[in-house]
């Protein structure tokens, strides 16, 4: 079996931790060789996401992934820290693009549904402890690398709506966390000395003014913008002093001592059957029982794989037969349409070939002479018309047209009987009788 980096850092992680710590079980993850049993959760985790489906891997959770853009990822253990004297070893890693962004909080809050999925800048008013991990310094500017940055609030202050966040920090140090090309580890230790913070093991910053009551709840949230960072959380350990704590600790186990044999389940006592079985080592099934056991329920979840995958061949088999169905008998009802269907392609072959007939007709034949006879035809038309056009429109003028003499005559004429009709008529008036008043 391949050994991870994964599994190194977390080996080294339990060494460090052992010899004056235990690990709790039920508030850590990825200390062993894998994540998730069944890359389905985390156990002892609650896993949600805003705009994407979380991935969790065998050596790590995804919380934001590169793509796409505006995403929330969180991480919520569901059970409560029972010891004041405790350390936590975070591992994570943070890339993306040169002018990336978006941040990672780790959490220990009274309440975790008051902080939810969301990210510092978008929590109201909680109770307990925040470290932020983003590219914003105490003065509110964004700074080249990033920093990692304390927060403290007893729920009185609305962090969403303060106007000068940065200047509730009670500690921060200046880091580069982006694109390292390997996991930051990430290291907060508090007990009655107060609360320290190391970041690759070397110290980011330190109070003594901290102190925080047990029945809190770790968690973890992380959130992208417009130019997403994705966030990969490898493992999240938590350790207490001994008898501080009343969880399942993972003690250090002796080089001699052998693994406990793993609970064997029924495939109907499995969640969602059929289900695959988490695979085990041999050495771990001792009896023949545990072995008969083991084998049982491994045939009897191939048997159910395969009743379900015949059962979906018939349920698609049905369909199909039912799909030739319907199509032929759209068919039988739609025969008609196929005869005009025929006909009307009949019809457009009869066009076709017209056309074929007169293109022939017109490429094996010389109208030049038609062409030149045309020619000839105009010209001598537009000829004549040219010619005597002129003489002809001379004639009707002149034939038409009243002669001067005529019209002369008339004239005097008219002018001869107005002076006669005038002689006439002042005779007439001289010798009529005269009246006298």
């Amino acid at each position: 079996m391949k050994t991870t980096a994964h599994s190194l850092l977390a080996a080294a992680i339990l060494a460090a931790t052992a010899s004056a710590r235990s690990i709790v079980d039920n508030l850590s993850f990825g200390t062993g060789e894998r994540i998730s049993p069944n890359g389905r959760g985390v156990p002892g985790w609650s896993v949600s996401a805003q705009g994407h489906s979380p991935q969790i891997l065998s050596d790590r959770v995804v919380l934001t992934p590169p793509t796409p853009a505006n995403t929330r990822g969180a991480l919520w253990a569901d059970h409560s820290l029972t010891s004041t004297d405790w350390n936590v070893d975070f591992s994570f890693r943070a890339s993306g693009e040169y002018q990336g962004s978006g941040n990672l909080q780790l959490w220990l809050v009274k309440d975790k549904n008051a902080v939810g999925q969301n990210d510092l800048y978008g929590v109201e008013k909680f109770d307990g402890l925040a470290i932020v991990i983003d590219q914003y310094n105490n003065r509110g500017g964004s700074i080249r690398g990033g920093s990692i940055r304390g927060f403290l609030n007893d729920g009185g202050q609305n962090f969403k709506s303060h106007s000068s966040l940065e200047s509730l920090a009670f500690g921060h140090c200046d880091y580069s966390y982006r694109n390292l090309g390997r996991p930051s580890k990430l290291s907060i230790t508090h007990d009655n000395a107060g609360l320290t913070v190391k970041i690759d093991d070397k110290n980011c910053f330190s109070t003594s003014r901290v102190a925080l009551p047990s029945g809190y709840n770790f968690g973890i949230t992380a959130s992208t913008s417009e130019t997403p960072d994705s966030f990969e959380i490898y493992s999240f350990a938590v350790s207490t002093a001994p008898n501080t704590h009343t969880g399942a600790p993972v003690q250090a186990k002796r080089a001699d001592s052998k693994p406990s044999p793993p609970t064997l389940q029924k495939l109907s006592d499995l969640p969602s059957a059929p289900d695959f079985l988490p695979d085990t080592l041999p050495e771990t099934l001792t009896s023949q029982t545990e072995q008969f056991a083991d084998l049982h329920n491994r045939i009897q979840g191939v048997t159910h794989q395969i009743a379900d995958m015949y059962a979906l061949l018939a349920t698609l088999g049905h369909r199909l037969d039912e799909r030739h169905q319907e199509l032929a008998a759209s068919v039988i009802q739609h025969g008609s349409s196929r005869d005009q269907i025929g006909r009307i392609d009949h019809r457009v072959e009869e066009v076709e070939r017209t056309v074929q007939r007169i293109l022939r007709d017109v490429e094996s034949k010389d109208y030049r002479m038609q062409l030149s006879e045309m020619r000839e035809a105009v010209e001598s038309v537009r000829g004549g018309v040219s010619e005597h056009l002129p003489e002809k429109l001379g004639q009707i003028v002149r034939s038409s047209s009243p002669r001067h003499w005529s019209l002369i005559g008339v004239v005097v004429g008219v002018q001869i009987a107005l002076a006669a009709a005038y002689v006439v008529y002042k005779r007439r008036r001289a010798g009529a009788p005269k009246k006298y008043l």
